[in-house]
């Protein structure tokens, strides 16, 4: 799902960064500036309920949308808890490019 959704932020003419996790994502992001951080719920290596409420500490004005195709529990369980924890919006999976187009412009000025 990262490389799609890479290759299609890019095609979009968006500048992108990725990372395989929640701990190398929000690592990439200190000290940086970035307009944008889409994260699924579930991952390796910090998973995006700990990522998202880090995010909104260390970088409170940059937009999240937290995306999940959900696992242990049901994908609107998860996307409520990423809502609650602070992302500005959220996808359940699979999406279409018009979904995550549309999400895009809601977030991005």
């Amino acid at each position: 799902v990262r490389e799609v959704l890479t290759r299609l932020l890019i095609s979009q003419g968006h500048l992108v960064s990725s990372a395989a996790g929640g701990k190398a994502g929000l690592q990439m992001t200190l000290g940086r500036r970035f307009d944008l951080i889409i994260t699924d719920i579930v991952m390796p290596e910090g998973d995006g309920l700990e990522t998202i409420p880090a995010w909104r500490r260390e970088c409170p004005e940059v937009k999240i949308l937290a995306i999940s195709g959900g696992g242990y529990q049901t994908s609107a369980d998860y996307l409520k808890m990423g809502r609650q924890l602070g992302a500005d919006l959220t996808l359940a999976k699979p999406f279409s490019a018009e979904q995550l187009t549309l999400a895009l412009e809601t977030l991005l000025p």
